[in-house]
């Protein structure tokens, strides 16, 4: 999850990628597990200049125990994004929220019903999901959620490398390995 504070750090942050998507001539989006390191580099320098911080759950799904949420893919979803806003540590007031997600209509109005069930009155305001091919932010928040995630392989030669990144720049406020 990333999280800004203001409107302008928002615009700046959408404006940022987008001048990077075009100077790399990278389409339609950024995502860390299609990018070539050289291009993750040039992300991660060019976001760390940006105003947000972010709160990830590390999830091993082998030491998963609900079968509910070992065999149903939008229920695992529901329940670690749940969990995230709720153990939100204060920082949700008012908050939009912008959730990767083309599923179909169903799912959306139930995974939407489901976190204004799930989470503090007053922490969210509004819940949306979108492409991630036409959204910067969710862009960002795949490529922190690709860094961090490649911080746990340790048979790459590189897996600490874009984690450490953020981490020199305050861009991660916590993460969290869910056991």
């Amino acid at each position: 999850m990333v999280i800004f504070t203001t409107e302008s750090a928002i615009a700046h942050a959408i404006k940022s990628i987008q001048d990077l998507s075009k100077k790399l001539e990278i389409g339609p989006e950024f995502k860390f597990g299609k990018l070539c390191n050289d291009y993750r580099d040039e992300f991660f320098r060019e976001v760390c200049k940006c105003d947000f911080i972010s709160r990830s759950v590390v999830v091993d799904k082998s030491k998963i125990y609900s079968p509910t949420l070992r065999e149903n893919k939008d229920k695992f979803y529901n329940y670690f994004i749940g969990q995230m806003l709720r153990h939100d540590n204060g920082v949700l007031k008012d908050a939009k929220v912008i959730i990767d997600g083309s599923g179909d209509r169903d799912f959306k109005k139930e995974f939407c019903g489901y976190l204004r069930r799930s989470v503090d009155a007053g922490c969210v305001r509004k819940v949306s999901l979108k492409d991630s091919k036409g959204e910067p932010l969710i862009q960002l928040a795949d490529m922190v959620a690709g860094a961090i995630a490649r911080s746990y392989k340790s048979d790459k030669p590189d897996a600490g490398r874009w984690r450490s990144m953020l981490g020199r720049s305050g861009k991660i406020d916590n993460i969290w390995n869910f056991r």
